[in-house]
């Protein structure tokens, strides 16, 4: 059986460690040519995982990846992630946008800088990669497209509010991925003509990764990471004409299509 992403270029963005590690070696393990990307380059005992530990394992599995460091809360160095891969691997067929800084504060006393960095790194960073990734994509008759989101961009249920909108500081957390869901669902409508799927992912219940394992909320009610990888590959891989648009959560949308009972 051929793989499903066989002759295809994936950029992961964010995947040095956790979710972004983890989709970019399923995709890496179903025949894509892997793009990795993140601001650790190598191992740093400040920080768990590094683009180069990723790309080791990677190819030690058997996959095909290479490995490309950058801010990308700075437009130029999106830009020259953006050429640089362009001139070793391709343009990419897959784009998953995962790449995140996360301040938790109450918003009265939120620091605007870090608020700017989060809109940066959350919404801006993925339109712009998105629009550096349309040519190529449009030029094929296809592209996908999957910004990691968060079921912290539904909407707060209240009054009464749980004790956690009251007091976890998920506020410009939850702004920022609520404006991602919508940036998503505007390109998906505006690149549907073009064969070009955009979705968003975000795993039902926390997953415990090196970085959102320091949470309480990450210590409970935890999934397995295999479900993001799973949704992940099902939204780079499935029909643009009737798999885009979606912002879905894991454990129902893997229900939805019969994966998971």
């Amino acid at each position: 059986m051929p793989k499903t992403c066989e002759n295809k270029v994936a950029l992961v963005t964010g995947a040095s460690r956790g979710l972004g590690k983890a989709i970019a070696q399923r995709l890496a393990a179903e025949g894509a040519t892997i793009g990795l990307t993140a601001r650790t380059l190598e191992p740093d005992p400040r920080y768990h995982g590094s683009l180069q530990q990723t790309l080791d394992e990677i190819n030690a599995a058997g996959g095909s990846a290479v490995a490309i460091q950058a801010d990308l809360s700075q437009s130029e160095d999106r830009n020259r992630l953006f050429v640089e891969l362009v001139e070793r691997v391709g343009a990419p067929d897959i784009l998953v946008n995962n790449a995140a800084v996360t301040f938790l504060r109450p918003l009265e006393e939120f620091p605007e800088r870090r608020a700017r960095l989060m809109v940066e790194m959350h919404l801006l960073a993925p339109m712009h990669l998105t629009q550096l990734a349309i040519p190529a994509m449009r030029e094929r008759g296809r592209g996908w497209v999957l910004n990691v989101t968060s079921v912290g961009g539904d909407l707060p249920e209240g009054p009464p509010f749980s004790e956690f909108d009251r007091t976890a500081g998920f506020g410009v957390y939850g702004t920022v991925k609520a404006a991602l869901n919508r940036l998503t669902k505007s390109l998906a409508a505006e690149l549907y003509d073009d064969g070009i799927a955009v979705n968003a992912a975000a795993p039902s219940n926390p997953v415990a990764t090196p970085g959102a394992g320091t949470l309480d909320l990450a210590k409970t009610d935890t999934e397995d990471i295999e479900l993001i990888t799973q949704t992940a590959l099902t939204l780079c891989t499935a029909d643009p004409k009737s798999m885009t648009g979606r912002i879905a959560h894991t454990q129902p949308f893997l229900r939805e299509i019969g994966w998971l009972r």
